[in-house]
């Protein structure tokens, strides 16, 4: 892998930057793996760097059903945050948030992360309770989190309107100054270029059609749209798929996929500074480096693997948006789309081992999946390889929903779901 410095820039700038190498390799799929990841997003391209950095295994294959990014990891709105409410969850969120610090620098390619707040909205007093909750309870977990009232939100993010005149007047909100936003695209592509560096097989358009078990009932490997792929260990990242993958090896998952919409407006000029998010009225807006406004809705009301979703969400959320922020009423919105979020019964994620030996899974993250990235993909690598969970997913194993240790981060979801 060629490193990207001010000095390779200025040597491939005499050639008219045509000598650039491509970022991963197209290989064919080898017969068999030490391990294979499903799912090619952000979690598993970045668990297969983190298993050939970290646990020195190289002989890995990343399978992905379409292109590198396409699915949830390219159809999100880029937040990226660690204040929930539970310690679990706090520090799950925390160490992703500690890692996306220093991933540009890790990855030598650039993630475009940017800490610029973010703000979440409380409308009634029922969000003053839980917002002022979260704030100390994450202060009492060594999260950054602070109070704010209408006035200083106001001045945090000037567009606001604090008047109390609208529907759901702005009370105050809860800011956690570290978070912010980062450019998906190059999360997924930095990754893959780190990883194929280290000898890990990308395989794209290679669809997973079964997963075959011996008479242990143990992994020996999977079917694919290009033949049989043999491996003793397998770990499942396919997000709002899950279940479907999972049913392949015989296992249920307690999951359920939902549409999830987002959109963005025509560009213009830098005007909004943070992130943006109210639960109350179903609605959260940052700007892009291009200018555009990004908006996202909450979840459908019906489960279903498409990626579009109902025009009423996102009408709905347009409404909320041009009544916090009327400066942008006469925005025209460019384009929406729409990704496929898997839940779980008490809205945290599943990270860890399965009853079927070697085959491991990671799913569940509703609506909050890109901001775990980086501490996702790092915790998963290390159960995978070690056959164990890492301390700080330990909490998030399937075995839970059998014994009620539930972590209902439902609240902290900051949107619908």
């Amino acid at each position: 892998m060629e490193r990207f410095s001010g000095l390779s820039l200025l040597r491939h700038a005499f050639g008219g930057h045509q000598g650039w190498k491509p970022f991963w390799r197209e290989p064919a799929p080898k017969a068999a793996y030490d391990a294979v990841i499903v799912g090619g997003g952000g979690h598993g391209i970045g668990a297969a760097y983190y298993l050939a950095k970290e646990h020195g295994l190289r002989n890995i294959a990343v399978l992905e059903k379409g292109w590198l990014g396409g699915g949830n990891t390219g159809r999100n709105t880029t937040i990226i945050r660690s204040n929930y409410l539970f310690p679990e969850s706090a520090a799950l969120y925390n160490h992703a948030l500690k890692l996306w610090e220093t991933l540009s620098e890790t990855l030598n390619y650039n993630t475009m992360y940017s800490p610029r707040g973010v703000l979440m909205l409380a409308h009634t007093v029922h969000d003053v309770q839980v917002f002022r909750r979260h704030v100390h309870a994450n202060r009492a977990a060594g999260v950054d989190n602070e109070w704010l009232d209408a006035a200083q939100c106001k001045a945090f993010c000037p567009p606001l309107n604090i008047s109390d005149n609208i529907r759901y007047p702005v009370v105050g909100g809860a800011l956690q100054r570290r978070g912010g936003t980062a450019r998906h695209d190059a999360v997924v592509w930095g990754y893959a270029r780190a990883a194929d560096a280290m000898g890990v097989d990308i395989i794209q358009n290679c669809g997973v059609t079964g997963i075959r078990r011996n008479a242990a009932g143990a992994v020996e490997g999977v079917e694919t749209e290009r033949g049989f792929i043999a491996t003793p260990k397998v770990g499942v990242s396919a997000a709002g798929n899950t279940s479907v993958v999972m049913a392949m090896a015989g296992l249920r998952m307690p999951l359920e996929s939902y549409p999830l919409q987002a959109l963005v407006s025509e560009p213009v000029k830098p005007d909004f500074p943070c992130v943006v998010m109210s639960n109350t009225v179903h609605a959260y807006i940052s700007q892009s480096d291009k200018g555009e406004m990004v908006i996202g809705a909450g979840t459908d009301a019906y489960t279903s693997y498409t990626q579009r979703g109902a025009m009423h969400i996102a009408s709905h959320t347009l409404d909320a948006i041009c009544e916090l922020f009327p400066a942008y009423r006469r925005l025209r919105m460019l384009r929406s789309w729409g990704g496929i979020v898997d839940t779980t019964p008490d809205r945290s994620p599943i990270i860890g081992k399965t009853p079927v030996p070697g085959l491991y899974v990671n799913c569940g993250w509703g609506t909050g999946g890109f901001k775990a990235t980086p501490g996702s993909a790092h915790v998963f690598a290390h159960t995978i390889a070690r056959d164990e969970p890492h301390p700080i997913n330990a909490p998030f194993s399937l075995e839970r929903f059998r014994t009620g240790r539930f972590i209902d981060e439902a609240a902290a979801a900051a949107v619908a779901h």
